[in-house]
């Protein structure tokens, strides 16, 4: 009788429930799913201890029918694996290995007739999954309400966050537990510099990626990878379970994004580590994107470049022509009969002068902001018709110049400032790239200061997302790169089309001239912002008192930090962002600047804890020649590192860039030394990171 009785509850579970699972490759992590009572459901373990618990998954619809959150049953299951290498145009390294075991279970909502696949694709680093859905009779054009993906913490974990923002990620980082998140709100939104546009959603709405660390030592950062014609997610916590729910941007109308069958979301990505180097060293949001889709790459090379850009930052210079125009309609008429203001920073003898520069240090191109009619009128003006992109000021001869700079052997780099009028730039992108491919310009700059137009749309919705999809495709077949600055924050698309050579979507150096960034920032940015893909930073300031400029702030980092981030903060976009008569006085400093790579076949991630120090080694390209990079937080630190990285058997010269005993961001910025002294495979260096401080060495195989 007790048979019977156990073979009716096997019998019974089987037809309530449903349950499959997938490892890693290296059997460290392992996913279940679980279909309890027509629910899917999710949980994952890291070396059998839970990493996130039994969490829901689904969709919500905003035109009417049934959700797509309940009554499913399995139609299939399928398991798979995976393993390639494959090699990036440019990157942290020149091979990187894609290996996962997948699984897909397709679900059939029985009331409705509609189906949905469920894959998941599991590394020995995290782990990714999505929403899939085929081409059906029942389910073609819809409308998302909401996506009710849940992320269930298994505790309350420290947690590195910003606030949920629908319009920007520049703030700083703040750590705390997870439920401390909703009474620091307040504060953090008071100290927030608001920008022309900005929009939270809750006081408990983070952004992504979001670094997390658990009480037993498991770094966990939640994320998405391939953002495509679908909205940004962001995440809501509930601070009493632990559990973070995405919450996706809305459109002008409320809803989270419009689909046609067949189509997929963005990957759900969960990278896991028992290490904060772990957390560098993951591959998982590039391999979750689709390989490139350019056929022809050998025009996207890595750029070096400096600007006319950081005088107006530290407000010495402006972008506009004149004072005299309260209003421009895009026309030169408009100057023809106006005084120069005379502190317009894009004129003929200040580029010349920035060319000149580029040229005698080795530097690819120079960025010209403010060259172009119209910046008299731009911010905060919800202005359509803006901007041109084609029309110079009266004091910027774009013939002369580029002749100029090409008989140097320096491109000047095109500067796309919208003011948020996506619509304007579409209008206008073909020309504007036309005229760049005629002056031989090959990368942009582009900009979306201000709310979006057309009205009512945000930087990170989906109408967002696909124009600046669409501006990266078209620069694509002009052959030029592009670096999006306001943009949506990168997951991954450069892997598929790395003529995306960099994006902001962060606090990046012109806050340090805001007197909003604090020592800790770029400590942080490596394990968050940079999960999707490399900032243009813009470092490399060397005269931290910005008094020059009439600036009372200052420049939170000692000159040999500011080296380190050459290294610590990759891009193959990298800006020499001082003026050249501050680097003039600290040539032997500006050295590394000229020296360091943008390129590298192989990075090895020394040491990190993250928000107090990291420490990267890197493999120039097809090169036997290394650059460290450390950087520090507030408080310093002392760094011991063994160079096994270098190969055995050769010898090298390695210069030390690296903060004076005396040096301190706040007191003695600007005190350094410099040393040379022979090295070879296995010897150890210790060096001091001064508070705010770092070092770089370069390693040259001799």
């Amino acid at each position: 009788m007790r048979h019977i009785a156990l073979l009716l509850f096997s019998l019974l579970v089987m037809t309530h429930s449903y349950g499959e699972s997938v490892s890693s490759p290296d059997g460290s992590i392992k996913v279940d799913f679980t279909l309890d009572n027509g629910r899917p459901c999710y949980s994952i373990l890291y070396r059998d201890s839970p990493v996130v618990a039994p969490s829901h998954l689904g969709m919500t619809l905003a035109d009417g029918g049934a959700d797509l959150v309940d009554g499913f049953e399995v139609m299939s299951t399928n398991h798979s694996s995976f393993d390639e290498t494959w090699h990036p145009v440019w990157g942290e390294e020149s091979s990187i290995r894609n290996h996962y075991n997948e699984m897909s279970v397709t679900l059939l909502q029985a009331s409705t007739e509609r189906s949905m696949t469920i894959r998941f694709r599991v590394y020995d680093d995290g782990v990714g999954f999505r929403y899939e859905f085929p081409r059906q009779p029942h389910l073609t054009y819809f409308t998302l309400k909401e996506e009710e993906t849940e992320f269930a913490m298994t505790g309350d974990h420290t947690a590195w966050w910003i606030p949920g923002d629908f319009d920007t990620q520049e703030y700083s980082w703040t750590k705390s537990r997870l439920s401390e998140i909703r009474s620091l709100h307040p504060v953090v939104m008071k100290a927030h510099t608001h920008n022309l546009s900005w929009k939270t959603f809750s006081p408990t709405g983070v952004q992504t990626t979001l670094q997390m660390l658990t009480d037993n030592g498991i770094y966990i950062a939640l994320h998405e990878a391939a953002l495509v014609n679908y909205s940004c997610m962001h995440l809501d916590l509930d601070d009493t379970t632990f559990v973070f729910r995405s919450y996706l941007t809305p459109d002008a109308e409320g809803n989270k994004g419009h689909l046609q069958a067949p189509c997929h979301s963005p990957w759900r990505t969960v990278r896991i580590s028992d290490s904060a180097v772990g957390q560098l060293a993951s591959r998982l949001t590039l391999n979750l994107n689709e390989p490139c889709k350019i056929e022809d790459t050998s025009w996207i090379k890595p750029v070096k470049y400096c600007g006319v850009w950081w005088e107006m930052i530290a407000g010495r210079q402006t972008w506009s022509y004149t004072d005299d125009l309260p209003s421009v309609n895009l026309s030169l008429d408009d100057y023809n009969s106006v005084n120069p203001n005379g502190t317009h920073g894009a004129n003929n003898a200040e580029v010349r002068r920035y060319i000149d520069f580029a040229a005698e240090n080795g530097l690819d191109q120079v960025l010209v902001e403010g060259w172009n009619i119209g910046w008299e009128d731009w911010a905060g003006k919800k202005k359509d018709y803006v901007f041109d992109f084609q029309t110079p000021y009266p004091d910027f001869d774009i013939d002369a110049l580029n002749a100029y700079a090409h008989s140097r052997g320096v491109r000047l780099m095109m500067h796309h400032e919208t003011s948020g009028s996506s619509r304007n730039y579409e209008r206008h992108l073909p020309d504007a790239l036309k005229l760049m491919q005629r002056y031989g310009y090959n990368a942009v700059k582009t900009g979306y200061v201000g709310d979006i137009l057309p009205y009512g749309e945000r930087h990170y919705g989906q109408w967002m997302v696909n124009h600046y999809q669409y501006v990266v495709e078209e620069a694509a077949r002009h052959n030029v790169m592009v670096n999006g600055h306001e943009a949506v924050r990168p997951t991954g698309l450069c892997r598929t089309w790395p003529n995306l050579v960099g994006n902001e979507s962060a606090k990046g150096t012109e806050y340090e001239a805001f007197g909003y960034t604090n020592a800790a920032h770029t400590t942080i940015l490596p394990f968050t912002r940079l999960n999707g893909g490399p900032m243009d930073y813009t470092p490399g300031i060397f005269e931290t008192d910005l008094s020059w400029a009439g600036n009372k702030n200052h420049v939170n980092s000692t000159i040999a930090g500011q080296l380190a981030l050459y290294v610590t903060m990759y891009s193959p976009l990298q800006m020499a962002a001082d003026t050249p008569e501050n680097y003039e006085k600290y040539k032997d400093a500006f050295q590394f600047i000229r020296d360091v790579a943008l390129d590298w076949d192989r990075s090895v991630y020394l040491e990190a804890e993250i928000g107090e120090y990291l420490t990267i080694a890197r493999k120039a390209k097809g090169t036997d020649n290394w650059f460290v990079g450390c950087k520090a937080n507030g408080t310093g630190h002392k760094s011991s590192i063994r160079l096994d990285f270098l190969d055995p058997g050769k010898k090298y010269i390695a210069t030390i860039y690296a903060d004076d005993k005396t040096a301190s961001y706040v007191t003695n910025p600007k005190a350094y030394t410099i040393k040379k002294r022979r090295v070879k495979a296995g010897d150890r260096l210790t060096v001091n990171a001064a508070p705010g401080g770092g070092y770089a060495i370069s390693i040259i195989c001799i």
